[in-house]
């Protein structure tokens, strides 16, 4: 058996247990996840297998996560969402579109535009889309695969940039050489000085990248912590509500807002004296009674304790 064989019964046996109302799609996601060079396994050290792992499992997660049960619609529009929520990116756009002419246009307009020029321009995403097309003739499938690989691709970084910055600088550039926006000159040169040549990140970051896997997983981590601590504080504050009253649960929201006893004070309209009462009434059933039995370490931490 060849490691691409061991990997494939590998992932059936995990898609058999995450998907198993969707057999019929299994085996065209295992040859996505393994690529069309699958021979490049047996030559892989042992270092170079784990991170090929990661690889897969990380593009799974973010076909699983946002494209597998959307229907094509609902699937575009979580990669235009993931997309347009890179930070830098996203001012870079708005900042363009403050110093041209077409100032109607939207930071999601011209992504999806950038999108569109990649997906029918760049060599690798030709090529991923030449496979999946091999790998399943079912549209629907198909879509979710291309969009996640999309994904994944526009993420890579490159010089600590995700690979999709570089990719709008270029349409920025080709824009302005094409007339089709008028931005003045110095402002041009600021927004294009990060530029990369087309070739430069074709294939220059490998599918196997540590930094792209890593980042990803961060920002799970991070997503996961937010929804237990969102869970928490909805439970908390239901409980100080039936035990100590809607004053209790009022002056929680206000507090893990960043708001001083004071400030408090004014928007429940309480004396500051009644205030610090009320503080030291939901630390304790905070601390004592709730947190004994759900996060305590988290509620401490909160409530600075």
């Amino acid at each position: 058996m060849t490691l691409a064989d061991k990997l494939a019964q590998e992932w059936r046996s995990q898609l058999q247990a995450d998907l198993p109302g969707q057999v019929s799609a299994h085996e065209a996601i295992v040859a996505w996840l393994l690529g069309e060079n699958q021979d490049q396994f047996d030559t892989f050290t042992n270092t170079q297998l784990d991170i090929a792992r990661q690889a897969m499992d990380y593009r799974y997660r973010i076909l699983r996560d946002r494209y597998l049960d959307a229907n094509p619609e609902r699937a575009y529009r979580n990669l235009i969402q993931r997309l347009s929520g890179l930070f830098l990116l996203r001012n870079k756009i708005k900042t363009w579109i403050s110093l041209s002419r077409d100032r109607q246009r939207t930071v999601v307009d011209v992504l999806q535009e950038v999108i569109q020029e990649l997906m029918q321009q760049d060599s690798y995403l030709q090529q991923q889309t030449a496979w999946i097309g091999q790998c399943t003739t079912d549209a629907r499938l198909r879509n979710a695969l291309v969009l996640a690989a999309t994904e994944e691709y526009c993420l890579r970084p490159i010089r600590n940039q995700p690979l999709l910055m570089y990719r709008f600088v270029n349409y920025l550039r080709r824009s302005q050489r094409g007339g089709m926006t008028q931005v003045p000159t110095a402002d041009f040169i600021r927004l294009v000085s990060e530029e990369v040549n087309p070739d430069d990140a074709d294939g220059s970051v490998s599918l196997l990248d540590g930094q792209a896997i890593s980042e990803y997983q961060d920002a799970q981590a991070q997503a996961e912590q937010r929804e237990v601590r969102d869970a928490v504080v909805g439970n908390l504050a239901a409980y100080l509500d039936e035990k100590v009253g809607p004053e209790a649960s009022a002056w929680l929201k206000l507090y893990l807002q960043g708001k001083t006893q004071e400030t408090i004070a004014e928007a429940l309209n309480m004396p500051i004296k009644q205030v610090y009462r009320l503080r030291e009434k939901v630390s304790y059933h905070a601390i004592k009674v709730f947190a004994a039995k759900k996060q305590p370490e988290l509620v401490a931490e909160w409530l600075g304790s």
